[in-house]
């Protein structure tokens, strides 16, 4: 029989008795630094206290020791505990690539009637049929999304406005659950509309299939209307419009909307938040503008800087705790993605901050005419010229040729972070992603060059920011967790 041990195998290491565990740092501020291991716990310390750590001077009895223990950074040699729960938490953030593509995005047209200077899709006018997904490719584009090991199966709607090709979207629907009797996924719709279009019919049919709405909704009508003209100018009436007749029909809970921030937006954020709170939605995602399709040919990409950004982002965060702080719930969704990698053991599905990349493991694209591209931002290079991320074509490759193609291979081996230059020593790794397509757009570079990536200055500012506002107020840190739920 085993024994208990002794008291003395239970008492405090003396100095210089532990061991330590692969960890990475980086300045935080002028006087600390941030240290993050390879799961993501993190402490902030000064220059001397990283000094006495890694001679191992540090005594058991001490705070500092018991945190950095805690969060596996050091261990006793008298234990393996440490190890089996820092390799237990690193399968807990890596589970998700087991179950792979979940996300499949149809581009059932590139037609639509608005004409948003921002856009990120090369769109066609409203009577150009030739841009329309045909009901082969469709078929043959669904045979591919059951060949997915996932789980789960979201098919999302896009265009263009996919409304345009609502008969397609009512085909793509009945033939994914005909073929789900059998695969027996867990299986949802999704589609994104600016809901100019949306009628009685389409919400019965959207309310019988339970299918979300996803929609565009820039702010306040005046800057909405700017961001996002359509004939008659009545871009704003239409989206608030449809926002009241899809949550009467479907549920409040079944609509969401997305803003971006155009160069009109960039002084209105308090505006934009107030108009999401006074239409009941409970979070925003403060999002900038990506370098892809018409943001980029209009020049609307270059119309402000990521530092003009960031101000924008930290203000309208300011005021979203401010509101919260009043009991008024609202969750700043970029931020509560963020902060789920920094404050818990899982890693979210959110495309920009995964890693390996998220491209084609998250999700997928079919395009109308049956090209493949690992993510929706790889579409709309190819677009405006660019096809360095096409797959395959639906109509005449299998699964194995897409998911097996260099294009594809190549671009995810190049995000990988824990090897990628500058990445592997950064102690904001595990909450970031490489986003080959963002460099490979700016910088012409799957890699990219760091010191001068916005997406990295991005992602490291925000971080930074959090960190801060969660460790230096009480509250602001209860109104974050009460964000993670969510």
């Amino acid at each position: 029989m085993s024994q208990f041990k002794t008291i003395d195998f239970y008492k405090p290491s003396k100095k210089g008795s532990y061991k330590l565990l692969p960890f990475r740092f980086s300045p935080f501020d002028e006087s600390s630094y941030l240290l993050t291991n390879q799961v993501g716990e993190y402490v902030r310390l000064p220059r001397d206290e990283i000094q006495r750590l890694v001679k191992r001077e540090m005594l058991a009895d001490e705070k500092i020791y018991q945190d950095l223990k805690g969060k596996h950074f050091l261990f006793d040699e008298n234990s393996t505990v440490a190890l089996d729960l820092l390799g237990l938490k690193a399968r807990t953030k890596l589970h998700g690539l087991s179950n792979f593509t979940a996300l499949h995005m149809f581009v059932v047209t590139l037609r639509c009637e608005h004409s948003c200077p921002y856009c990120q899709v090369s769109r066609q006018s409203d009577d150009r049929n030739a841009f329309d997904m045909s009901v082969d490719t469709a078929n043959r584009a669904l045979a591919l999304v059951f060949r997915s090991p996932s789980p789960t199966i979201k098919i999302e709607f896009q265009g263009g406005e996919p409304l345009l090709n609502f008969d397609l979207i009512k085909h793509i629907v009945f033939e994914a659950k005909r073929i789900n009797l059998e695969a027996a996924r867990d299986l949802e719709f999704v589609i994104a509309t600016n809901l100019a279009l949306i009628t009685e019919e389409i919400l019965d049919f959207c309310k019988g299939h339970r299918i979300l709405i996803s929609t565009s909704l820039d702010g306040p009508e005046k800057l909405h209307n700017k961001n996002r003209p359509r004939p008659g100018g009545n871009s704003y009436e239409k989206t608030i419009e449809g926002i009241t007749k899809a949550r009467d029909a479907l549920g409040k809970d079944r609509v969401s909307a997305l803003m971006t921030t155009a160069p009109s937006s960039i002084e209105s954020v308090r505006e934009i938040i107030d108009e999401y709170v006074s239409l009941d939605f409970e979070g925003i995602f403060l999002r900038s503008i990506s370098p892809y399709g018409f943001a980029v040919k209009t020049g609307w990409f270059q119309s402000y800087s990521i530092d003009r950004w960031l101000a924008f982002y930290e203000e309208g965060l300011d005021y979203i705790i401010e509101l919260n702080s009043k009991g008024i719930f609202f969750v700043e969704q970029y931020a509560a993605t963020l902060l789920t990698k920094v404050l818990t053991p899982f890693d979210t599905r959110f495309v920009d901050l995964m890693n390996p990349a998220g491209m084609g493991i998250a999700g997928i694209i079919y395009n109308y005419d049956g090209d493949i591209y690992p993510a929706d931002e790889a579409r709309m290079m190819a677009e405006m010229g660019d096809k360095t991320f096409r797959m395959g074509n639906a109509n005449s490759n299998s699964y194995e040729e897409i998911f097996l193609s260099e294009t594809f291979l190549d671009a995810l081996e190049s995000s990988f972070t824990l090897s990628a230059p500058m990445c592997a020593d950064c102690a904001y790794e595990p909450f970031c992603g490489a986003e080959p397509l963002y460099h490979h757009q700016t910088q012409k570079d799957f890699v990219g060059h760091k010191p001068t990536s916005d997406f990295c200055k991005k992602t490291m500012s925000v971080l930074t920011l959090l960190i801060k506002k969660m460790e230096s107020d009480n509250q602001t840190k209860r109104i974050f967790y009460s964000w993670l739920s969510n």
